[in-house]
This record gives structure tokens, C-alpha cells and sequence, in this order.
């Protein structure tokens, strides 16, 4: 792709199509510059409504767009599949893996660059247990739903074919470690399947005698929102059937169990299927950028950056997204969240533009917070609007409109719109499939795979 470049003008590389990646290379639509988008994948991820696809209520379709399909109409941008296996900045390029039809061995590629901005994303963290993502899988990915939904389904099914009632409970119990968004919107959607959709397609089990478990070390669920919204989420998960564990720890998860602790007091929750939704970190390819550009990550993989998202010493490398350890005026690190990662990216596009119209360099960065949103289930969810507090259905329609209106593309707010509408109306969730067998009789049947 690099002998299509205009060698007279300016070269913008990117890494990644996230949301920080895609909202920077839309800022620079309209500069001289050429830019060079790679990612591992050929497709923007909507990553808010992964646990969607991870329950049936969606398909990976409905939530991801092709790169080339965005930005078909944008002339200045080219998209590469690959892999960024290292970056020297002192001769400012970097060296991409990509595999060339035919061939089994990566081919590697140099792509040289006046200006960096990486915005690869995060991955899951598993604080130091990383034996634990096999058994616990998170959800970052389109794999890592279907895994989930392959678990998830697959327990009922194998619960519908188990005689030990003592077995079949630990087959219809279900774990999600973590009490923030992604583990409150995932154990309220698998309490809904059991308790709507489920509920009248098995013969030998009832679905609704399915355990749902939240675990979580903190105080309260859903902490970073008002405490009276936790309360209200934690609520609406009681009605569903949700049980909640604060204060709780894991200290290990086995194929059949889970050992929690809460005060020294240790204890085992018996089920198959545990689902991790308590911690990020920054891609690998963080700490190799670090260390190339004399800076250190945090503990959770992050690269500091200036007040312009740069590197320091290095003005021509931004860091955007999940990837980036900065920080609010009040000296509070930003979360990693979609709306933090849409801002930067329009922020250091609009700074490269600027350089390039010759003007002043750009204020230092400031995030304006636009609140949080979580829904618990159907008509249900709770608005962190700042000032605004809201719980119940207006803030369930104020969580429908934010997402619908955020998907890239056109075409898949319509899909995910009239899904939605097919769902709430029926109460069924048409992606329902197993597309693999994620369990196995040794795993789910076996009790003497118990032992850890």
C-alpha cells in the first residue's frame, strides 16, 4: 500500500480501528495527509454491545462495520490488516506482520511515518492469574463472545441431559467476576434469558432455577456511579434473580468451582461457568513502544502521555484510547471507556491538522464527561448524567438512543434497532447458536475434572 502514497505530502499512521483510531483518522478527512490504518482486524468493534452478542440478543454482524466500508468515501485513508510487531522511532517507522494468500509465514512490512498515533486498545487482566483466562473468559472480542455464548447455552444444555440434580445445579450456576458495567449488563441479560426466554424450551429443567452470581471486591456494584443509582442496579438485579457479592474475592477458579474469599473467610461456589468481566490492560505492544521511547508503563500496561497525548521526547507519537494513562484537570486517571478513547482520537486529529495549516500547537487536552450509562435489563438501567441521575425506563430509552446513534454505520442502527424492537416485543433472542463446542463432555460431565 505505501507505493499508492503521495511521497510530497505528509504520512499519518494509526494503529487500530477502535474508537480512538477511527474518530482521529475522521478528523484528518479533510487535511493534505495520507493515512495508513492498520489493524488485526478488517472491522470496527462496538465493543458496549459485546455482552448482546455473548446472550443471543445480537449477532457479531450487527455490532461491527468493515474499515475499507467506513472509510470508503475518505481518499486519504488506506487500511492494512496486520500485526505492529515493533516501532523505532528514530528512523519513525514500524515493521507490520501481515500473511500473503497462499503463504503460512507472517510477512513482514516497514512502514515509515511522520506522525504515530496508537490506539490499539486493552485486553483482559487477570491481575497476575493469567492461567485463568481458559477457564474464565473475558469479553473484548467477537471470539470472546461467542465463546461466552457457547458456555452459557451450552450449560443449559448439558443441565437438560444431567440425572444428579447436585451436578445440575452447578451446570444452571453461573459466575461473572466483577460488579462494574460489563458484569452488571452481563449477569442482568443471562437472568433475563433464563427467566423469559429460556423458559419454555427445555423439558427435563426450568430455567428460571438458574443461579446468577455477581463477584466483586468493592463495596458496591457499579462503582463509579452515584451510590443511590448502585443501589437502584442492585436492586434491579435482585428482582431478576441476581445475586450480588460485594466485598468478595476470587482466589482461584477450577474447571468445575470457583474459591472466593470475604474477610479470610474463603469459600467455593460450584459451576463450570465462570465469566471475567473485573479487569483491563493495555495490548502488549504498549510495553514494546515504551520501551523503545524511555518511558514506563503502569501497572496495568498504560503508557503515560503528555498533556497533548504525546509521548514525552517524542511530539510526532500519540497514545489514544485505553492504551493511554492520562489524566483529568483534577489529576484523576480517565477511564478506559468508549467516550474517553472518541475524544483523544478527535483531539490529536485535530492537532495534526492544525500542524499541518501551520498553526499554534493545540491546548492540552480536556475531557468532557458526559456521564455513564448501564442497563440491568429489559425497561431497566440506570443515566449518570453528571447532574442529572436517572433510573427505570427513561434512563433504559436514554441507554437505547446513546447506543443505536454510536454504532458506525447506518445499516447496523437499523439492524440493532429492529432486533431490539423484535426482542422486547417477543421476548426471544434469535442469535441463540452455538457455533462451537466451547464445553465438552470432560468439562461440564465429568466429576472427576473437579479436582484443580
Amino acid at each position: 500500500m505505501g507505493k499508492n502514497l503521495n511521497q510530497a505530502r505528509k504520512h499519518v499512521v494509526i494503529v487500530g480501528g477502535g474508537f480512538g483510531g477511527m474518530n482521529a483518522a475522521r478528523a484528518l478527512r479533510k487535511s493534505p495527509v495520507d493515512i495508513t490504518l492498520i489493524d488485526r482486524r478488517n472491522f470496527h468493534l462496538f465493543q458496549p454491545l459485546l455482552y448482546q452478542v455473548a446472550t443471543g440478543g445480537l449477532s457479531p454482524a450487527n455490532i461491527a462495520s468493515p474499515l475499507r466500508s467506513i472509510f470508503r468515501r475518505q481518499k486519504n485513508v488506506g487500511v492494512m490488516l496486520g500485526n505492529v510487531e515493533s516501532v523505532d522511532p528514530t528512523s519513525r517507522s514500524l515493521v507490520v506482520h501481515h500473511i500473503e494468500p497462499g503463504e503460512e509465514q507472517e510477512q513482514a512490512a516497514t512502514i515509515k511515518y511522520d506522525w504515530l498515533i496508537v490506539a490499539a486498545g486493552s485486553t483482559n487482566s487477570y491481575f497476575g492469574h493469567d492461567e485463568w483466562e481458559k477457564l474464565a473468559p473475558g469479553l473484548k472480542t467477537v471470539e470472546d463472545a461467542t465463546e461466552i455464548r457457547g458456555k452459557v447455552f451450552g450449560a443449559f444444555e448439558a443441565a437438560e441431559q444431567e440425572s444428579d440434580e447436585a451436578r445440575r445445579r452447578e451446570l444452571m450456576t453461573f459466575v461473572v467476576v466483577g460488579g462494574g458495567p460489563t458484569g452488571v449488563e452481563l449477569a442482568g441479560a443471562i437472568a433475563e434469558l433464563a427467566g423469559q426466554t429460556l423458559k419454555n424450551d427445555f423439558r427435563n429443567i426450568n430455567p428460571l432455577d438458574a443461579n446468577i452470581i455477581i463477584v466483586d471486591g468493592q463495596e458496591r456494584i457499579l462503582n463509579g456511579f452515584d451510590p443511590k443509582l448502585s443501589r437502584k442496579a442492585e436492586k434491579s438485579l435482585q428482582r431478576l434473580g441476581v445475586e450480588i457479592r460485594t466485598g468478595t474475592h476470587v482466589t482461584a477458579i477450577h474447571r468445575n468451582s470457583v474459591a472466593v474469599s470475604v474477610d479470610d473467610q474463603h469459600s467455593e461456589i460450584r459451576t463450570p461457568t465462570v465469566l471475567w468481566a473485573a479487569g483491563v490492560a493495555g495490548v502488549p505492544l504498549g510495553k514494546r513502544i515504551a520501551a523503545v521511547t524511555g518511558v514506563e508503563v503502569d501497572r496495568g500496561g498504560r503508557i503515560p502521555v503528555e498533556a497533548d497525548l504525546s509521548i514525552v521526547n517524542h511530539p510526532e507519537i500519540f497514545v489514544v484510547g485505553d492504551l493511554a494513562m492520562s489524566h483529568d484537570e483534577s489529576g484523576k486517571p480517565l477511564p478506559g471507556v468508549a467516550q474517553v478513547a472518541i475524544q483523544q482520537g478527535k483531539y490529536v486529529g485535530r492537532s495534526i491538522a492544525n500542524q499541518l495549516d501551520g498553526k499554534s500547537k493545540a491546548s492540552p487536552f480536556r475531557y468532557f464527561d458526559k456521564g455513564a450509562l448501564a442497563t440491568i435489563g429489559r425497561s431497566s438501567a440506570v443515566a449518570d448524567l453528571g447532574k442529572l441521575k436517572f433510573s427505570g425506563v427513561f434512563a433504559w430509552l436514554i441507554w437505547l438512543f446513546v447506543h443505536i446513534m454510536s454504532l458506525a454505520q447506518f445499516q447496523n442502527r437499523v439492524l440493532v434497532f429492529l432486533q431490539w424492537a423484535w426482542n422486547y416485543f417477543t421476548f426471544n433472542r434469535s442469535a441463540r447458536l452455538i457455533t462451537e463446542r466451547d464445553f465438552d463432555s470432560e468439562t461440564l460431565n465429568d466429576e472427576q475434572s473437579n479436582a484443580a
